[in-house]
């Protein structure tokens, strides 16, 4: 399958960079981040890469885990999301782990955890009709009844024909969204929006391109039914915007563009305490970043959860996850649950 949306355009595979540390010959803490998203970040593959390799070495890994993010923020203020979420989940997982509990409760601040299972949309991406539904298909039959589908690729009234497809083949039994990754211009779309309210859509995702918050606003104060700020959201400050003007009802969370656990759970508090109901997602990423998204929507108690990242990757050194029943089950264990990683080629090494 390949991820294609309005804003990525066609992407086949996942470039991910791990940051594994071992401790007595075992995993002591693990972090992840994507590195093929130029298309979010404006940052080649190879920059960030570069960029994350020149803090390593910066790094006094002899610091506690507490201390390691403050040093690094201390040395590096400026290091882009993607770079800083490598480390700070890193660091949160070790802290969790050597405390002996899960990321969930780590993150909370306490010894209480959840069921070991989180809800999950599923995102239908660009296709020609019938894999559209073929697909469709075989989500629903594995119990996954909350259905995204990526439009703003051509015409509306193509994005609007497979909605309806959709609705007459599952009627009411799946929930339906869409995402238009800012692809809508601002006077067509009211008329986008109103086309689509007879389909009993749970939300509409960055209809308009970021930037301008009053033409969002005033389209979100009229739309018939929520939407969803995602790209809008490029930071705390975004966030902190979003829960100052309420300029629509949902916001979509995401480590790659907050740069870190910490400042995730900072965004999440901040539009719970003003009312703004968020999901929280990722960038379609691998098993370990997965998994500290899932954490982090648990401890926050998210509104909504898009963590289907990890399904079905082809291969993946941190091993597999399971996606059944609408949920992706997380493994047991402290910090993010996973007992061990694989090999994978190896960038830079050290030891301590």
């Amino acid at each position: 399958m390949v991820l294609h949306t309005a804003a990525s355009g066609a992407v086949p595979g996942l470039d991910e960079l791990r940051l594994v540390i071992e401790r007595d010959g075992a995993l002591a803490a693990c972090g992840a981040t994507r590195v093929n998203i130029a298309y979010l970040t404006g940052i080649p593959a190879e920059d960030l890469v570069a960029q994350c390799i020149d803090a390593l070495r910066t790094i006094d890994w002899q610091l506690p885990w507490a201390a390691l993010t403050p040093a690094l923020d201390a040395a590096h203020p400026d290091l882009p999301a993607p770079v800083r979420m490598l480390f700070e989940m890193a660091a949160m997982d070790g802290a969790a782990r050597a405390a002996g509990r899960s990321l969930t409760a780590h993150l909370r601040g306490t010894l209480a955890d959840d069921p070991p299972a989180v809800p999950t949309n599923q995102t239908l991406f660009r296709t020609d009709d019938e894999t559209l539904e073929r697909r469709a298909q075989a989500y629903v039959d594995r119990g996954f009844t909350n259905l995204k589908l990526r439009v703003g690729f051509g015409p509306f009234a193509e994005d609007l024909a497979r909605l309806h497809r959709l609705r007459r083949r599952f009627g009411d039994t799946v929930q339906l969204s869409v995402d238009a990754n800012g692809s809508w211009e601002e006077d067509a779309a009211p008329a986008y929006l109103a086309a689509l309210a007879p389909l009993g859509l749970r939300y509409v995702e960055q209809p308009m391109p970021a930037g301008d918050w009053d033409a969002l606003a005033a389209l979100s104060w009229a739309a018939p039914m929520p939407l969803m700020l995602d790209e809008s959201l490029a930071g705390l400050a975004d966030v902190a915007r979003l829960a100052d003007t309420r300029a629509a009802p949902l916001g979509h969370l995401k480590l790659a563009k907050l740069g870190g656990l910490d400042r995730l759970m900072q965004a999440g508090r901040m539009l719970r305490k003003a009312g703004v109901a968020f999901m929280v997602g990722q960038m379609n990423e691998g098993v370990v970043s997965t998994l500290a998204a899932a954490h982090a929507a648990r401890a926050l108690a998210a509104d909504l959860h898009e963590l289907y990242g990890a399904d079905g990757l082809a291969a993946d050194p941190a091993g597999a996850l399971r996606y059944a029943d609408g949920l992706l089950h997380l493994p047991p264990g402290p910090g993010l649950g996973l007992a061990h990683h694989g090999d994978a080629p190896v960038l830079w090494e050290a030891t301590f």
